[in-house]
Protein backbone atom coordinates (compact mmCIF):
# COMPACT_ATOMS: atom_id res chain seq x y z
CA UNK A 1 0.00 0.00 0.00
CA UNK A 2 2.62 2.02 0.89
CA UNK A 3 4.45 1.79 -2.49
CA UNK A 4 1.19 2.86 -4.41
CA UNK A 5 0.82 5.49 -2.48
CA UNK A 6 4.02 6.81 -2.93
CA UNK A 7 3.59 6.16 -6.92
CA UNK A 8 0.54 8.28 -6.84
CA UNK A 9 1.81 11.10 -5.10
CA UNK A 10 5.04 11.31 -7.43
CA UNK A 11 2.68 11.17 -10.03
CA UNK A 12 0.76 13.77 -8.85
CA UNK A 13 3.97 15.74 -8.38
CA UNK A 14 4.99 15.51 -11.64
CA UNK A 15 1.44 17.07 -13.48
CA UNK A 16 2.09 19.85 -10.90
CA UNK A 17 5.95 19.84 -11.84
CA UNK A 18 4.78 20.15 -15.71
CA UNK A 19 2.50 23.12 -15.24
CA UNK A 20 4.63 24.97 -12.67
CA UNK A 21 7.61 24.76 -15.67
CA UNK A 22 4.53 25.55 -18.18
CA UNK A 23 4.24 28.64 -16.01
CA UNK A 24 7.54 29.57 -16.32
CA UNK A 25 7.71 29.84 -19.41
CA UNK A 26 5.78 33.11 -19.09
CA UNK A 27 7.99 35.70 -17.48
CA UNK A 28 4.94 37.51 -16.21
CA UNK A 29 3.63 34.25 -14.30
CA UNK A 30 6.92 33.29 -12.55
CA UNK A 31 6.34 34.98 -8.97
CA UNK A 32 2.84 33.71 -9.10
CA UNK A 33 4.25 29.75 -9.74
CA UNK A 34 7.17 30.82 -7.19
CA UNK A 35 4.36 31.22 -4.25
CA UNK A 36 2.50 28.13 -5.62
CA UNK A 37 5.34 26.11 -5.03
CA UNK A 38 5.91 27.75 -1.52
CA UNK A 39 2.52 26.57 -0.97
CA UNK A 40 3.14 22.95 -2.00
CA UNK A 41 5.99 23.31 0.18
CA UNK A 42 3.61 24.24 3.39
CA UNK A 43 1.17 21.45 2.54
CA UNK A 44 3.51 18.89 1.98
CA UNK A 45 4.97 19.61 5.52
CA UNK A 46 2.49 20.89 7.57
CA UNK A 47 2.40 24.58 8.39
CA UNK A 48 3.86 24.06 11.91
CA UNK A 49 6.59 22.49 10.88
CA UNK A 50 7.97 25.21 8.79
CA UNK A 51 9.87 28.51 10.04
CA UNK A 52 7.61 31.32 9.74
CA UNK A 53 10.52 33.84 9.66
CA UNK A 54 12.04 31.73 6.80
CA UNK A 55 8.46 31.13 4.93
CA UNK A 56 7.88 35.19 4.76
CA UNK A 57 11.48 35.91 3.90
CA UNK A 58 11.39 32.90 1.13
CA UNK A 59 7.93 34.88 -0.61
CA UNK A 60 9.27 38.46 0.19
CA UNK A 61 12.56 37.18 -1.82
CA UNK A 62 10.12 36.01 -4.52
CA UNK A 63 8.30 39.26 -5.16
CA UNK A 64 10.94 41.55 -5.13
CA UNK A 65 11.96 42.00 -8.91
CA UNK A 66 15.30 42.69 -7.80
CA UNK A 67 17.04 39.96 -5.76
CA UNK A 68 19.21 37.89 -7.06
CA UNK A 69 19.03 34.69 -5.72
CA UNK A 70 15.27 34.62 -8.09
CA UNK A 71 16.74 36.24 -10.94
CA UNK A 72 19.59 33.92 -10.33
CA UNK A 73 16.94 30.55 -10.38
CA UNK A 74 15.28 32.02 -13.38
CA UNK A 75 18.12 32.10 -15.68
CA UNK A 76 18.98 28.27 -14.51
CA UNK A 77 15.57 27.36 -16.10
CA UNK A 78 16.05 29.38 -18.92
CA UNK A 79 19.18 27.39 -19.88
CA UNK A 80 18.26 24.12 -18.94
CA UNK A 81 16.48 21.37 -20.80
CA UNK A 82 12.52 21.06 -20.18
CA UNK A 83 13.28 17.27 -19.01
CA UNK A 84 16.26 17.87 -17.35
CA UNK A 85 14.56 20.79 -14.93
CA UNK A 86 11.05 18.67 -14.72
CA UNK A 87 13.50 15.31 -13.38
CA UNK A 88 15.89 17.72 -10.88
CA UNK A 89 12.31 19.14 -9.62
CA UNK A 90 10.49 15.86 -9.47
CA UNK A 91 14.18 13.91 -8.00
CA UNK A 92 15.79 16.38 -5.71
CA UNK A 93 12.81 18.12 -5.20
CA UNK A 94 9.92 16.02 -4.25
CA UNK A 95 11.64 12.66 -3.73
CA UNK A 96 14.96 14.12 -1.71
CA UNK A 97 13.81 17.54 -0.37
CA UNK A 98 10.28 16.62 0.55
CA UNK A 99 9.40 13.12 0.96
CA UNK A 100 12.91 12.16 1.81
CA UNK A 101 13.53 14.33 4.52
CA UNK A 102 10.80 13.36 6.60
CA UNK A 103 11.25 9.38 6.14
CA UNK A 104 15.06 9.91 6.94
CA UNK A 105 14.14 12.28 10.16
CA UNK A 106 11.56 9.31 11.14
CA UNK A 107 13.94 6.34 10.55
CA UNK A 108 16.43 8.51 12.60
CA UNK A 109 14.32 8.05 15.43
CA UNK A 110 13.09 4.49 14.72
CA UNK A 111 16.76 3.46 14.37
CA UNK A 112 18.64 5.50 16.49
CA UNK A 113 21.21 6.03 14.83
CA UNK A 114 22.24 8.45 11.99
CA UNK A 115 20.67 7.98 8.77
CA UNK A 116 22.27 10.20 5.58
CA UNK A 117 20.30 12.68 3.19
CA UNK A 118 22.85 11.36 0.46
CA UNK A 119 24.74 8.93 0.02
CA UNK A 120 28.69 8.99 -2.03
CA UNK A 121 30.23 5.97 -3.90
CA UNK A 122 32.79 4.88 -5.97
CA UNK A 123 31.91 3.09 -9.28
CA UNK A 124 35.48 2.07 -9.65
CA UNK A 125 39.37 3.06 -8.73
CA UNK A 126 40.09 3.49 -12.41
CA UNK A 127 41.14 6.33 -12.83
CA UNK A 128 42.53 8.28 -16.45
CA UNK A 129 44.40 10.93 -14.69
CA UNK A 130 47.39 10.94 -12.00
CA UNK A 131 47.06 14.05 -9.84
CA UNK A 132 49.55 15.18 -7.68
CA UNK A 133 48.19 14.29 -3.80
CA UNK A 134 45.82 12.65 -4.99
CA UNK A 135 45.22 8.97 -3.15
CA UNK A 136 43.46 7.44 -6.01
CA UNK A 137 47.14 7.18 -7.61
CA UNK A 138 48.07 5.10 -4.62
CA UNK A 139 44.76 2.85 -4.57
CA UNK A 140 45.55 1.16 -7.65
CA UNK A 141 42.83 0.10 -10.79
CA UNK A 142 41.40 -2.80 -9.91
CA UNK A 143 38.43 -2.27 -7.39
CA UNK A 144 35.67 -1.78 -9.09
CA UNK A 145 31.62 -1.76 -7.77
CA UNK A 146 29.72 -4.34 -10.16
CA UNK A 147 26.40 -3.06 -11.21
CA UNK A 148 24.08 -5.18 -8.84
CA UNK A 149 26.43 -4.16 -5.58
CA UNK A 150 25.80 -0.38 -6.61
CA UNK A 151 21.78 -1.57 -7.55
CA UNK A 152 21.58 -2.77 -3.75
CA UNK A 153 23.37 0.52 -2.48
CA UNK A 154 20.53 2.01 -3.92
CA UNK A 155 17.83 0.54 -3.35
CA UNK A 156 18.19 0.17 0.17
CA UNK A 157 19.16 3.62 0.44
CA UNK A 158 15.92 4.30 -0.97
CA UNK A 159 13.98 2.38 1.76
CA UNK A 160 16.04 4.43 4.56
CA UNK A 161 14.59 7.91 2.42
CA UNK A 162 17.87 8.57 -0.05
CA UNK A 163 16.99 9.76 -3.25
CA UNK A 164 20.35 11.89 -3.81
CA UNK A 165 23.30 9.56 -5.06
CA UNK A 166 26.47 10.93 -5.68
CA UNK A 167 29.74 9.28 -7.62
CA UNK A 168 33.17 10.05 -7.63
CA UNK A 169 36.54 7.97 -7.58
CA UNK A 170 38.83 7.02 -9.68
CA UNK A 171 37.00 8.43 -12.58
CA UNK A 172 33.11 7.09 -12.54
CA UNK A 173 32.79 7.65 -16.57
CA UNK A 174 35.30 4.76 -16.58
CA UNK A 175 32.24 3.37 -15.83
CA UNK A 176 29.94 5.30 -18.25
CA UNK A 177 27.77 2.30 -19.71
CA UNK A 178 26.97 1.38 -16.18
CA UNK A 179 26.15 4.36 -14.69
CA UNK A 180 23.91 5.01 -17.84
CA UNK A 181 21.79 1.88 -16.83
CA UNK A 182 21.99 2.38 -13.42
CA UNK A 183 20.17 5.89 -14.09
CA UNK A 184 17.73 4.61 -16.05
CA UNK A 185 16.91 1.89 -13.75
CA UNK A 186 16.54 3.97 -10.91
CA UNK A 187 15.26 6.70 -12.36
CA UNK A 188 13.23 8.83 -9.24
CA UNK A 189 16.48 9.91 -7.92
CA UNK A 190 19.19 12.00 -8.42
CA UNK A 191 23.01 11.15 -9.29
CA UNK A 192 25.47 13.98 -9.49
CA UNK A 193 29.02 12.65 -10.93
CA UNK A 194 32.34 14.03 -9.10
CA UNK A 195 33.95 14.25 -12.92
CA UNK A 196 37.85 15.04 -14.33
CA UNK A 197 35.37 16.06 -17.79
CA UNK A 198 37.80 13.95 -20.10
CA UNK A 199 35.20 11.22 -21.09
CA UNK A 200 31.94 13.46 -21.54
CA UNK A 201 31.27 13.88 -25.03
CA UNK A 202 28.00 14.43 -27.44
CA UNK A 203 26.16 10.96 -27.30
CA UNK A 204 26.87 10.69 -23.70
CA UNK A 205 25.22 14.25 -23.16
CA UNK A 206 22.31 12.73 -25.28
CA UNK A 207 21.74 10.22 -23.21
CA UNK A 208 22.23 12.05 -19.94
CA UNK A 209 19.16 14.39 -21.41
CA UNK A 210 17.15 11.44 -21.81
CA UNK A 211 17.37 10.07 -18.61
CA UNK A 212 17.40 13.87 -17.21
CA UNK A 213 18.62 12.69 -13.61
CA UNK A 214 21.86 13.01 -13.98
CA UNK A 215 24.16 16.54 -13.12
CA UNK A 216 27.78 17.03 -12.73
CA UNK A 217 30.19 18.47 -10.65
CA UNK A 218 33.74 19.26 -13.10
CA UNK A 219 37.08 19.05 -11.10
CA UNK A 220 38.85 22.26 -12.46
CA UNK A 221 41.74 24.65 -10.51
CA UNK A 222 42.15 27.87 -11.56
CA UNK A 223 43.97 28.93 -14.65
CA UNK A 224 45.55 26.51 -17.51
CA UNK A 225 48.85 26.53 -15.04
CA UNK A 226 47.49 26.15 -12.02
CA UNK A 227 45.31 23.58 -13.29
CA UNK A 228 47.50 21.57 -15.47
CA UNK A 229 50.45 22.18 -12.54
CA UNK A 230 48.35 19.30 -10.41
CA UNK A 231 46.20 17.55 -13.28
CA UNK A 232 48.90 17.00 -16.20
CA UNK A 233 48.62 18.88 -19.48
CA UNK A 234 45.73 19.30 -21.90
CA UNK A 235 43.29 18.66 -18.60
CA UNK A 236 42.24 22.58 -18.49
CA UNK A 237 41.32 22.28 -22.27
CA UNK A 238 39.33 19.04 -21.95
CA UNK A 239 37.50 21.03 -19.06
CA UNK A 240 36.40 23.70 -21.26
CA UNK A 241 35.48 21.19 -24.05
CA UNK A 242 32.98 19.48 -21.27
CA UNK A 243 31.28 22.90 -20.61
CA UNK A 244 30.38 23.54 -24.16
CA UNK A 245 29.13 20.29 -24.46
CA UNK A 246 27.15 20.56 -20.81
CA UNK A 247 25.86 23.98 -21.69
CA UNK A 248 25.06 23.02 -25.06
CA UNK A 249 22.67 20.29 -23.98
CA UNK A 250 21.20 22.18 -21.67
CA UNK A 251 22.64 20.19 -18.36
CA UNK A 252 23.06 21.30 -14.97
CA UNK A 253 26.68 21.17 -13.92
CA UNK A 254 28.53 22.87 -11.11
CA UNK A 255 32.69 22.51 -10.46
CA UNK A 256 34.52 20.51 -7.75
CA UNK A 257 37.73 22.85 -6.53
CA UNK A 258 40.33 21.40 -4.54
CA UNK A 259 42.16 24.57 -2.64
CA UNK A 260 45.97 24.29 -1.95
CA UNK A 261 48.92 26.60 -0.70
CA UNK A 262 49.40 27.07 -4.25
CA UNK A 263 46.10 27.34 -6.38
CA UNK A 264 43.89 29.06 -3.41
CA UNK A 265 44.03 32.37 -5.03
CA UNK A 266 43.62 31.66 -8.60
CA UNK A 267 40.39 29.51 -7.64
CA UNK A 268 38.98 32.31 -5.52
CA UNK A 269 40.18 34.69 -8.39
CA UNK A 270 36.91 36.98 -9.38
CA UNK A 271 38.16 36.71 -13.13
CA UNK A 272 37.88 33.01 -12.78
CA UNK A 273 34.48 32.80 -10.84
CA UNK A 274 32.96 35.19 -13.97
CA UNK A 275 34.65 32.75 -16.29
CA UNK A 276 33.15 29.69 -14.67
CA UNK A 277 29.90 31.45 -14.55
CA UNK A 278 30.13 32.44 -18.28
CA UNK A 279 30.70 28.80 -19.69
CA UNK A 280 27.45 27.30 -17.78
CA UNK A 281 28.75 26.34 -14.15
CA UNK A 282 25.99 27.86 -11.51
CA UNK A 283 27.48 25.95 -8.13
CA UNK A 284 30.72 24.63 -6.89
CA UNK A 285 31.93 22.96 -4.23
CA UNK A 286 35.24 23.86 -2.70
CA UNK A 287 36.77 21.51 -0.97
CA UNK A 288 39.61 22.27 1.53
CA UNK A 289 43.16 20.17 0.30
CA UNK A 290 42.99 16.95 2.93
CA UNK A 291 46.62 15.00 3.54
CA UNK A 292 45.69 11.77 3.28
CA UNK A 293 47.16 8.73 1.51
CA UNK A 294 51.02 7.92 1.73
CA UNK A 295 51.38 10.35 -1.31
CA UNK A 296 49.84 13.34 0.28
CA UNK A 297 51.47 16.62 0.43
CA UNK A 298 51.16 18.37 3.44
CA UNK A 299 52.55 21.16 2.00
CA UNK A 300 49.52 22.03 0.01
CA UNK A 301 47.15 22.67 3.17
CA UNK A 302 46.84 26.51 3.11
CA UNK A 303 47.94 28.55 5.58
CA UNK A 304 45.78 30.07 8.11
CA UNK A 305 45.97 33.62 6.61
CA UNK A 306 45.02 31.66 2.98
CA UNK A 307 41.53 30.29 4.70
CA UNK A 308 40.70 33.18 6.82
CA UNK A 309 40.81 34.81 3.10
CA UNK A 310 39.25 32.09 1.00
CA UNK A 311 36.15 32.38 3.76
CA UNK A 312 36.37 36.15 3.09
CA UNK A 313 35.86 35.54 -0.85
CA UNK A 314 33.12 32.95 -1.00
CA UNK A 315 30.73 34.74 1.16
CA UNK A 316 31.51 38.01 -0.59
CA UNK A 317 30.64 35.51 -3.62
CA UNK A 318 27.33 34.60 -1.75
CA UNK A 319 26.51 38.41 -0.96
CA UNK A 320 23.44 40.31 -2.62
CA UNK A 321 25.84 42.54 -3.50
CA UNK A 322 27.22 40.29 -5.89
CA UNK A 323 26.32 39.89 -9.27
CA UNK A 324 27.93 36.84 -10.70
CA UNK A 325 25.58 34.05 -11.69
CA UNK A 326 27.67 30.98 -9.52
CA UNK A 327 26.72 29.49 -6.16
CA UNK A 328 29.76 28.61 -3.93
CA UNK A 329 29.73 26.54 -0.87
CA UNK A 330 32.89 25.64 0.76
CA UNK A 331 33.19 22.01 2.16
CA UNK A 332 35.39 23.16 5.09
CA UNK A 333 34.02 26.25 6.22
CA UNK A 334 30.17 26.49 6.19
CA UNK A 335 30.12 24.17 8.83
CA UNK A 336 27.67 26.28 10.29
CA UNK A 337 25.12 26.11 7.71
CA UNK A 338 24.68 22.25 8.32
CA UNK A 339 25.67 22.30 11.95
CA UNK A 340 29.10 20.81 11.45
CA UNK A 341 30.57 17.27 10.11
CA UNK A 342 27.96 15.94 7.66
CA UNK A 343 29.76 12.86 7.63
CA UNK A 344 29.50 9.05 9.38
CA UNK A 345 26.02 9.16 8.19
CA UNK A 346 24.57 12.50 9.57
CA UNK A 347 24.05 13.92 6.51
CA UNK A 348 26.47 11.33 4.34
CA UNK A 349 28.83 8.87 4.09
CA UNK A 350 31.03 7.40 1.46
CA UNK A 351 31.52 3.77 -0.63
CA UNK A 352 34.54 3.03 -1.88
CA UNK A 353 35.32 0.81 -4.95
CA UNK A 354 35.86 -2.45 -2.87
CA UNK A 355 32.69 -1.80 -0.86
CA UNK A 356 34.09 -0.75 2.48
CA UNK A 357 32.13 1.95 4.04
CA UNK A 358 33.67 4.71 5.60
CA UNK A 359 32.57 8.02 7.84
CA UNK A 360 33.84 10.27 4.98
CA UNK A 361 35.71 10.05 1.56
CA UNK A 362 39.06 11.95 3.21
CA UNK A 363 38.94 9.33 5.86
CA UNK A 364 39.85 5.75 5.24
CA UNK A 365 38.71 3.49 7.99
CA UNK A 366 35.97 1.26 8.04
CA UNK A 367 34.42 -1.59 10.01
CA UNK A 368 31.88 -2.53 7.63
CA UNK A 369 31.72 -3.68 4.45
CA UNK A 370 28.30 -3.56 1.83
CA UNK A 371 29.34 -6.91 0.41
CA UNK A 372 28.67 -8.23 4.57
CA UNK A 373 26.26 -5.96 5.76
CA UNK A 374 23.08 -3.73 4.67
CA UNK A 375 23.51 0.13 4.42
CA UNK A 376 21.05 0.34 7.95
CA UNK A 377 23.62 -2.41 9.26
CA UNK A 378 26.65 -0.43 8.39
CA UNK A 379 25.05 2.86 9.94
CA UNK A 380 24.36 1.04 13.15
CA UNK A 381 28.07 -0.25 13.27
CA UNK A 382 30.62 0.83 16.07
CA UNK A 383 32.49 3.51 14.18
CA UNK A 384 28.98 5.23 12.77
CA UNK A 385 27.88 4.84 15.86
CA UNK A 386 31.09 6.97 17.20
CA UNK A 387 30.21 9.72 14.63
CA UNK A 388 26.37 9.69 15.51
CA UNK A 389 27.72 10.22 19.35
CA UNK A 390 30.51 12.68 18.91
CA UNK A 391 28.71 14.86 16.66
CA UNK A 392 29.09 17.63 16.67
CA UNK A 393 32.91 17.48 17.24
CA UNK A 394 33.40 20.64 18.11
CA UNK A 395 30.79 23.92 18.66
CA UNK A 396 32.49 26.34 16.47
CA UNK A 397 31.92 24.99 13.02
CA UNK A 398 34.86 26.77 11.64
CA UNK A 399 36.58 23.43 13.53
CA UNK A 400 34.21 20.67 12.30
CA UNK A 401 36.39 17.76 11.28
CA UNK A 402 37.54 15.12 13.55
CA UNK A 403 40.76 14.84 11.60
CA UNK A 404 41.87 18.38 9.97
CA UNK A 405 41.25 20.49 13.54
CA UNK A 406 40.40 17.61 15.78
CA UNK A 407 42.72 14.43 15.11
CA UNK A 408 42.72 13.28 18.43
CA UNK A 409 38.67 12.84 18.12
CA UNK A 410 39.68 10.84 15.21
CA UNK A 411 42.37 8.85 16.63
CA UNK A 412 39.93 7.96 19.70
CA UNK A 413 37.19 6.20 17.21
CA UNK A 414 39.78 4.36 15.51
CA UNK A 415 41.37 3.05 18.44
CA UNK A 416 37.54 2.36 20.32
CA UNK A 417 36.08 0.46 17.29
CA UNK A 418 39.30 -1.31 15.69
CA UNK A 419 38.49 0.39 12.25
CA UNK A 420 40.98 -0.63 9.83
CA UNK A 421 42.72 1.54 7.13
CA UNK A 422 40.97 0.92 3.38
CA UNK A 423 43.96 1.93 1.15
CA UNK A 424 45.24 -1.63 -0.19
CA UNK A 425 48.16 -0.51 -2.11
CA UNK A 426 49.20 1.73 0.56
CA UNK A 427 47.74 1.41 4.01
CA UNK A 428 48.17 4.44 6.47
CA UNK A 429 47.42 4.24 10.15
CA UNK A 430 45.33 6.62 12.10
CA UNK A 431 48.62 8.05 13.61
CA UNK A 432 50.00 8.27 10.36
CA UNK A 433 47.21 10.53 8.88
CA UNK A 434 46.59 12.21 12.37
CA UNK A 435 50.15 13.25 12.71
CA UNK A 436 49.86 15.03 9.45
CA UNK A 437 47.09 17.50 11.39
CA UNK A 438 47.91 17.86 14.49
CA UNK A 439 50.62 21.32 13.85
CA UNK A 440 47.79 22.36 11.00
CA UNK A 441 44.76 21.90 13.43
CA UNK A 442 46.84 24.36 16.47
CA UNK A 443 48.09 26.73 14.41
CA UNK A 444 44.26 26.84 13.05
CA UNK A 445 42.75 26.74 16.48
CA UNK A 446 43.10 30.68 17.21
CA UNK A 447 42.42 31.89 14.26
CA UNK A 448 39.03 30.04 13.83
CA UNK A 449 38.12 30.88 17.70
CA UNK A 450 38.65 34.82 17.07
CA UNK A 451 36.73 34.57 13.60
CA UNK A 452 33.74 32.78 15.52
CA UNK A 453 33.00 34.82 18.05
CA UNK A 454 33.24 37.56 15.39
CA UNK A 455 30.59 36.38 13.30
CA UNK A 456 26.77 36.39 14.17
CA UNK A 457 25.39 33.00 14.44
CA UNK A 458 21.71 31.71 14.29
CA UNK A 459 20.96 27.98 15.45
CA UNK A 460 18.71 25.71 12.87
CA UNK A 461 16.12 24.29 14.12
CA UNK A 462 16.90 20.52 13.33
CA UNK A 463 20.38 19.66 13.95
CA UNK A 464 20.05 16.12 13.47
CA UNK A 465 22.33 15.53 16.45
CA UNK A 466 22.12 12.28 18.42
CA UNK A 467 19.21 12.57 21.80
CA UNK A 468 22.32 12.89 24.10
CA UNK A 469 23.73 15.89 22.50
CA UNK A 470 20.48 17.56 21.75
CA UNK A 471 18.91 16.84 25.46
CA UNK A 472 22.62 17.67 26.75
CA UNK A 473 24.08 20.40 24.32
CA UNK A 474 26.95 21.17 27.35
CA UNK A 475 28.45 17.60 26.06
CA UNK A 476 29.89 18.99 22.98
CA UNK A 477 30.35 22.90 24.15
CA UNK A 478 33.63 22.27 24.54
CA UNK A 479 36.09 22.09 21.37
CA UNK A 480 38.27 18.84 21.96
CA UNK A 481 39.52 16.58 25.03
CA UNK A 482 42.42 19.09 25.62
CA UNK A 483 40.25 22.10 25.83
CA UNK A 484 38.05 20.11 28.02
CA UNK A 485 40.88 19.21 30.18
CA UNK A 486 42.29 22.76 30.33
CA UNK A 487 39.15 24.46 31.81
CA UNK A 488 38.90 21.97 34.37
CA UNK A 489 42.40 22.60 35.52
CA UNK A 490 41.45 26.68 35.51
CA UNK A 491 38.05 26.00 37.58
CA UNK A 492 40.06 24.25 40.23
Amino acid sequence: MASLAHAAERKAFSIAIEGFLKHLKKKEERTASYLKLVDLAEQFWGKNSMNKDTVAKVRAAIQDPNNRWVKFINRVIDETHPHVAKMLLLNLGYEAFFRGTKLIRANREKYGCNIPWLILFDPTDACNMHCAGCWSGTYGHKNNLTFDEMDRIITQGKELGVYLYMLTGGEPLVRKADILKLAEKHNDVEFSIFDNSTLIDEPFCEEVVRLGNITFQLSIEGTPETNDARRGSGHYEACMKAMDLLQKYGIIFGTSICYTSENIEAVTDEKFVRMIAEKGARFGFYFHYMPVGNNAVPSLMPSVEQRKEIIKKIRSYRSPECDIGFFPMDFQNDGEYVGGCIAGGRNYFHINASGDAEPCVFIHFSDSNIREKSILEILQSPLFKEYHKGQPFNRNHLRPCPMLENPELLRGMVERTGAHGTNAESEETVEQLCSKCDDYAANWKGAAEELWESMPHRKKGYEGYSKEHMEHPELAAFETLDDVKDKQKNAS
